[in-house]
């Protein structure tokens, strides 16, 4: 494109990412009380089941869902772990990352473990969180349970028993949940990059 100066433009689109926010505080309070009446129906008291959240993200649900049921069960004694799952990745010698805690205090053979994740995409975390796992011992059963489903995005066959919420989204948008313990606020987006 050329103006009468004899100059040429060339248009860059705008490269820079937009966001929307998908759901936010009171929004997410009401879909986590709902996912652990749900849970409810499943485990009762939980008296053989325990939660297990994957790092990083995971464990902010994970946290949020075992207090919840603790405060509507009664039961101050549903078995909680952090499980890191970086050495157990596909992908942990092509990224730089950085492991976490894993925190798992009791023994999951055969118990009913609830793995708890923040988004499931392609289900590779999931994969990687489900061989971690084994190395505490074989569970009973195993469900999963997230905030956000990308249904459409799948690499291998994971399907979520206990669904916050599932969202339609191409590979060129990102997820980000937010939570008040890290981000200060609790907020769900979609991030796209126009």
């Amino acid at each position: 494109m050329s103006n009468h100066w004899g100059f040429s433009f060339i248009f860059v689109p705008n490269m820079s990412p937009t966001s929307r926010i998908i759901l936010e505080g009171k929004q997410l309070g009401i879909i986590i009380q709902r996912l652990c009446h749900q849970l409810i129906e499943t485990h009762d008291e939980f008296q053989q089941a325990a939660i297990i959240g994957l790092q990083p993200r995971g464990v902010f649900l994970a946290r949020r869902i075992h207090q919840h049921l603790m405060e509507i069960t009664g039961n101050h004694k549903i078995p909680y772990g952090d499980l890191d799952v970086t050495f157990y990745r596909d992908d942990f010698r092509k990224k730089d990352l950085v492991p976490n805690k894993t925190s798992i205090d009791f023994i999951i053979e055969d118990r009913n473990v609830v793995l708890i994740d923040d988004v499931l995409f392609t289900g590779r975390t999931i994969r990687a969180g489900l061989d971690a796992m084994l190395a505490f011992g074989r569970p009973a059963d195993v469900e999963l349970l997230v905030l956000i489903d990308r249904r459409f995005s799948r690499n291998l066959p994971i399907q979520a028993k206990y669904i916050g919420q599932t969202i339609d989204s191409v590979a060129s948008e990102k997820v980000k949940v937010d939570w008040k313990e890290s981000e200060e606020e609790d907020k769900v987006w979609i991030v796209t990059n126009d």
